[in-house]
């Protein structure tokens, strides 16, 4: 049984544990060291105390804790007011399970929350692969934004040097909501799972 879970900061180092080879051996994530456990702690509680920051957990008939397979997050798209109905969304999932319609349920979830609180637009910031022969890099993520409704917006070319390779970044956008003249505020900190 799988269930969608609001993390918390105790889920750090099982976290840290799915992220770190995304940070070692891909370019998908644009950082050279794996942040430590308390760093990751610190990055949990920040976001979460505005935005939604949720796991896939694993459970077992007979276990009360599960194993973590996957997790998503919103961040703020930018710190200054104007852009508080807009966010960058993340989503990291343990290798053996992609592909599987996990990281659906996940963005699904995080996308339903991010609307019962004001949110109008997700943003994702995606590296692309520099050809097909990359070994560092899919054009997975971008296919599966694509699936969740996203359209591509921009492109950075060689924005991002990462394991001796240059890499353009692309910018997706799903809209989740009407934009109105007088549109009200998001509520931070209040969201669902």
């Amino acid at each position: 049984m799988i269930r969608i879970e609001r993390v918390t900061v105790a889920d750090a180092p099982e976290l840290v544990s799915i992220y770190g080879p995304y940070v070692t051996d891909t370019a998908i994530s644009f950082e050279y060291v794996i942040p430590t456990v308390e760093e990751f702690a610190e990055r949990i509680k920040d976001i979460s105390s505005r935005l939604p920051y949720i796991k896939a957990v694993e459970y077992d008939d007979d276990e009360e804790s599960g194993r973590i397979l996957g997790y998503a997050y919103a961040a703020p798209f930018k710190w200054r007011k104007a852009y508080d109905w807009s966010v960058e969304t993340t989503i990291y999932l343990r290798a053996d399970y992609k592909g599987k319609g996990l990281g659906r349920r996940l963005y699904e979830v995080l996308e339903e929350s991010l609307r019962g609180m004001g949110i109008l637009n997700m943003n994702a910031c995606i590296a692309v692969p520099s050809g097909d022969d990359d070994p560092y890099l899919t054009d997975g993520s971008q296919r599966f934004h694509e699936r969740m409704g996203f359209r591509l917006v921009g492109t950075f070319t060689n924005s991002g040097y990462k394991l001796n390779r240059w890499y353009d970044m692309i910018w997706m956008e799903k809209m989740l909501g009407e934009h109105c003249a007088e549109q009200p505020e998001p509520r931070f900190g209040e969201w669902d799972i």
